[in-house]
C-alpha cells in the first residue's frame, strides 16, 4: 500500500504534481498566509488553526489515507525550475461501479496564479483521472461570481451543467454554485451557461 502511495507523481511541462509531504509545512504555511484575502472568499472558513502544524500533519495523513483507500488523489504542485509550491488540486470523492467519478478541487497562490499553472494541471489531472484511474466523469463546482475558475474550467474542457442551490458553505454562508464536468467521451458539444 505505501508502495502504491509513493507512485503518484504526474509530471506537466512546468511542474510535478506529487501527493504533500511532512516537509511541505513552511512552503505550504507561507503560501497560504500570504495568498489568504485572494483565497479565502473562494474558500470554506479557514480553522483558527488552519495554518498550524497539527492540521497539517492531519492533512499530509489524510492525503496518505485517501491515495490508499483510493478515495481520492490530493497532489501540491511544483514547478520544477525551482521546487517553488504553487498551489494544490485534489481529485476526490472517486465513486466507482456505475458511477466511475470524481470531483476536482484546486486552489493556486496568489503570487503565481494567472500564469497557465492551473489550467496544466488541471489537464494533467483530468488525463491521469481518465487513463489511470478508468474514471468516466469529472465534476468541479466553483462560485458563479468566480470568472477565473470558471475560465480555466470551461478552457480545459469542462462543460457547464447547472447551478446547485446552497452547495457548500463558503466564508461562513451557504452559497450557490455553477456545477461543471468532463467526460470521458463527450459527445454533448457546447454548453451555454446562460449566466453572465
Amino acid at each position: 500500500m505505501l508502495g502504491l502511495r509513493r507512485k503518484v507523481r504526474i509530471e506537466t511541462e512546468r511542474m510535478t504534481l506529487r501527493p504533500p509531504a511532512h516537509a511541505d509545512f513552511q512552503p505550504w504555511t507561507m503560501l497560504r498566509a500570504e495568498s489568504m484575502a485572494f483565497l479565502t472568499p473562494w474558500e470554506p472558513t479557514w480553522s483558527p488553526d488552519h495554518l498550524a502544524r497539527k492540521a497539517f500533519t492531519n492533512r499530509v495523513y489524510w492525503a496518505q489515507r485517501a491515495l490508499g483507500s483510493g478515495s481520492a488523489v490530493p497532489l501540491f504542485l511544483f514547478r520544477r525550475s525551482d521546487d517553488a509550491l504553487l498551489g494544490a488540486i485534489t481529485l476526490d470523492n472517486i465513486r466507482r461501479g456505475p458511477s466511475q467519478s470524481g470531483t476536482l478541487g484546486y486552489w493556486v497562490g496568489e503570487c503565481h496564479a494567472r500564469r497557465g499553472y492551473m489550467r496544466e494541471a488541471i489537464e494533467a489531472v483530468v488525463h491521469y483521472a481518465f487513463t489511470q484511474k478508468d474514471l468516466s466523469r469529472i465534476e468541479a463546482a466553483c462560485l458563479p461570481e468566480n470568472a477565473a475558475s470558471r475560465g480555466v474550467l470551461e478552457k480545459c474542457g469542462f462543460k457547464y451543467e447547472g447551478v446547485a442551490q446552497s452547495y457548500l458553505q463558503i466564508n461562513g454562508r451557504w452559497r450557490n454554485h455553477v456545477l461543471y464536468a468532463n467526460l470521458r467521451r463527450d459527445r454533448r458539444g457546447r454548453t451555454e451557461t446562460g449566466l453572465a
